[in-house]
């Protein structure tokens, strides 16, 4: 898939675009036999939620790509390091990390509003995620919600705990704000969203302002799989507050990222 200019503009303007059909049939299943693969055997980054009705269940993870070969091919060989670049307008892009988002049919919890760079080792710009959908994506399933605009407020929001994960809790951050409460005051920001088809799938800013609801859905899965990329202006930062799974102690601070942990995936 070639990026129009106005796909680039958007994501700059409104902090997030939806891409279709920019992940293949073969890709698709590559993902999809992974993700089966680490649910039945979790890697240490696992986080789950627990259901707050006791239906439903929450699968996460993260650095999956470290510890399946299918997810190690799909962040260095896919289309998306190289639309990263074109995206980011960088001439070299880094693999940041991978995430699982599995919401099966019933699971009500809601993702709540965030912003992802605050939870990073990371400063800079060009940095961004793709949330490629495996599943019809909709509201009833859990599409993912973005507040246009808001990467370019400048402010980090700070983070929160999800579910079961590696992190007890985050170091608060002085110069961080509480998230503020947007779900009950919705009309009071530009809120907006995609419906997704499998293959398609978001590409949103490190600070743009988003969360989803939950899968209320009887029968279909939400199977969302990330791949978080770095550009040029991307340099490492031990800030506190972020999450302690994804620091690196060989680096210090405004060290390039690239590294056994952050590779080079991407160069132009």
């Amino acid at each position: 898939m070639n990026l129009s200019r106005k796909d680039i503009e958007a994501f700059h303007a409104d902090g997030a675009i939806a891409l279709r059909g920019v992940v293949n049939a073969e890709w698709r299943q590559i993902l999809a036999d992974a993700i089966e693969a680490d649910i039945a055997n979790p890697g240490p980054f696992y986080h789950g939620y627990e259901p707050e009705d006791g239906r439903g269940r929450f699968h996460g993870n993260l650095r999956t790509w470290e510890f399946h070969e299918g997810f190690r091919r799909f962040c260095f060989e896919s289309p998306l390091p190289r639309m990263a670049a074109e995206i980011l307008g960088c001439s070299r892009i880094n693999l940041l990390y991978d995430q699982l988002f599995v919401k099966e049919p019933g699971t009500v919890n809601r993702t709540r509003w965030h912003n992802d760079q605050p939870y990073w080792p990371v400063d800079g710009y060009q940095i961004l995620s793709f949330w490629v959908a495996l599943d019809p994506t909709t509201a009833e399933t859990g599409a993912v919600e973005f507040v246009r605009g808001s990467h370019r407020w400048g402010r980090f929001f700070q983070p929160e705990v999800f579910g079961r994960t590696v992190t007890d809790d985050y170091e608060r951050n002085p110069d961080y704000e509480t998230v503020p409460d947007i779900e009950s005051a919705r009309d009071d920001y530009d809120i907006f969203s995609f419906d997704l088809e499998p293959g398609d799938a978001y590409a949103f800013h490190a600070l743009v302002l988003h969360g989803a609801g939950g899968n209320v859905s009887e029968q279909v899965r939400r199977r969302g799989y990330t791949a978080r990329y770095l550009g040029d202006d991307a340099t490492y930062s031990s800030r506190p507050g972020t999450n302690k799974g994804l620091r690196n102690s060989l680096l210090r601070d405004g060290d390039r990222l690239d590294s056994e942990q952050y590779p080079l995936v991407w160069e132009g």
